[in-house]
């Protein structure tokens, strides 16, 4: 096999005997204009040289990268990871490769990430914020490049984000709870201020939480000491009345489910529901309850927006995963 750092559109051309215009519609999209045996030769020749394409050259000529761009606040949170993955799936569909950025919620690494997949002629950019980076978001929509707001809106930035419709996940938690006969509940949620869809979702719990008449107290910090203490208070002083946790997000739900285990509560007894599905939450105790994200949804509605330009629905309904944590003692299963 000929060294893949040397081998050229030409060599391919001369071993699959063809002409180099055959190649280069081969690899650029337009194979269907040559015949099935001459399509044979072509792969067999760039297989057996290690040939690539240059998807770089040929953005810059104009012929398209096939790149897109994904910048994520931090690739850690079970959100992202499942984010991720579903619109990778959704790219390579379409016959797009994914560029994955992260910024681990730090502002001006998620500006240079911007930066930079400009420079890789990526055709769109779908950004999940961890800041307000307007100016290289203007920038690469000034360059004609489309860009697609996952989960969080940026104020500065006339787009309305793709993702869970916030404000139908905090109701639907609050019927389900209710129905369940939990009469007080805690909100919490970890730095509200750090993403719009926090905000909205404290901000919808705390209005349709006093509308229903429930007792409102909420909790904005994931900081250990202080989650003990509040739960511990929280829990103690409800006395014989029915309480529930209800978490803003999967990094919540996590560190509610650990204080859960430190200070020994009784899942069920003590009510807990989590805004996004995890793996493990069916394997703790009794079952965690969950609304579960449509991330194939809202990974094919950012593709169509940021492909199509198409007017795709940009807020999607979570699914209820109802198991033991929200099944009070001598009460029935919640119906799915």
């Amino acid at each position: 096999m000929a060294d893949s750092s040397r081998a050229t559109l030409i060599e391919v051309a001369d071993r699959a005997r063809t002409s180099k215009t055959s190649v280069s519609r081969f690899f650029s999209g337009e194979r269907d204009r040559l015949s099935a045996p001459l399509q044979a030769r072509i792969d067999q020749a760039a297989r057996e040289l290690g040939y690539h394409p240059n998807l770089m050259a040929r953005g810059l000529k104009g012929a398209g990268s096939k790149l897109l761009g994904m910048v994520v606040a931090d690739i850690r949170n079970p959100f992202s990871v499942a984010a991720v993955h579903a619109v990778e799936r959704a790219a390579r569909e379409r016959g797009y490769a994914l560029i994955v950025c992260n910024t681990d919620n730090d502002p001006e690494q998620e500006r240079r990430h911007l930066e930079l997949l400009a420079a890789y002629q990526v055709e769109g950019v779908i950004v999940n914020a961890a800041g307000d980076p307007h100016a290289q978001l203007h920038a690469l929509r000034h360059r004609g490049v489309p860009v697609v707001l996952l989960d969080r809106e940026i104020a500065s930035l006339e787009s309305e984000a793709v993702g869970l419709d916030d404000a139908l996940a905090v109701d639907l938690a609050l019927d389900h709870l209710e129905g369940q006969g939990y009469e007080t509940l805690l909100f919490v949620t970890n730095a509200p201020q750090a993403a719009s869809a926090r905000k909205a979702r404290l901000a919808r719990f705390i209005e349709r939480s006093a509308k229903r008449g429930f007792p409102v107290t909420t909790l904005t910090t994931l900081e250990p000491a202080v989650l003990l203490t509040t739960l511990g208070t929280f829990t103690r002083e409800a006395h014989e009345t029915p309480t529930a946790v209800l978490c803003a997000n999967a990094t919540a739900t996590l560190s509610v489910t650990q204080a859960f285990n430190a200070l020994h509560l009784p899942l069920g007894e003590v009510g807990l529901l989590g805004i996004d599905e995890l793996d493990w939450c069916a394997l703790v105790g009794p079952g965690i309850t969950t609304l579960a994200q449509p991330f194939d949804a809202i990974a094919e509605a950012a593709l169509a927006r940021l492909l199509d330009d198409c007017s795709t629905p940009a807020r999607f309904a979570p699914h209820l995963i109802a198991r033991g944590s929200t099944r009070r003692p001598g009460t029935p299963p919640a119906l799915p």
